[in-house]
């Protein structure tokens, strides 16, 4: 399996696999690929996402999904820490998130349930935020740590 950054060329993969596990993606642009991660297992075949978009030292982690055929090995976690160690090498110091289906999934690696309100005017702003999860959805956030866990490369 590899994590890398996503390429113009994967745009169409990232939205089916959005849309097969019911996450919008009507807001990702080839622009918006920039922040992404996408996984490869070893046939070189798409098999989960993440994004981060960022917001001054904050970020919205966006967009995990892994394909149903690669699920319960890992993937989801290594997707998580693959984009919490870019977003530290970026110096994002805290990670932002909202779910309607994993927020124990997200609780287990160290995220904590927040009230909405108090997230960064512009995470708040963000279309994801303001338009596409439904105010049901749970707020999540992460302070990370200011040492990498592991060290990122971006292919």
């Amino acid at each position: 399996m590899k994590i890398r950054s996503a390429r113009s060329d994967d745009l169409d993969a990232i939205k089916a696999l959005l849309a097969e596990n019911g996450l919008l993606a009507v807001d990702i642009t080839a622009l918006a690929l920039n922040d992404f991660l996408v996984a490869e297992d070893a046939n070189g075949d798409f098999i989960g996402c993440v994004g981060l978009d960022k917001f001054g030292t904050s970020a919205l982690l966006r967009s995990l999904v892994v394909a149903n055929n690669a699920r319960e090995k890992g993937l989801g976690r290594q997707l998580l820490a693959y984009a919490e160690n870019v977003a530290r090498a970026d110096d994002i110091s805290e990670l932002w998130l909202l779910t309607t289906t994993a927020a124990e999934f997200f609780q287990r690696a160290g995220y904590v349930v927040s009230d909405r309100t108090t997230a960064p005017a512009e995470i708040r702003a963000s279309t994801q935020f303001a338009m596409l999860c439904p105010a049901s959805a749970n707020c999540l956030r992460r302070v990370l740590e200011s040492v990498p866990t592991e060290r990122v490369t971006r292919s």
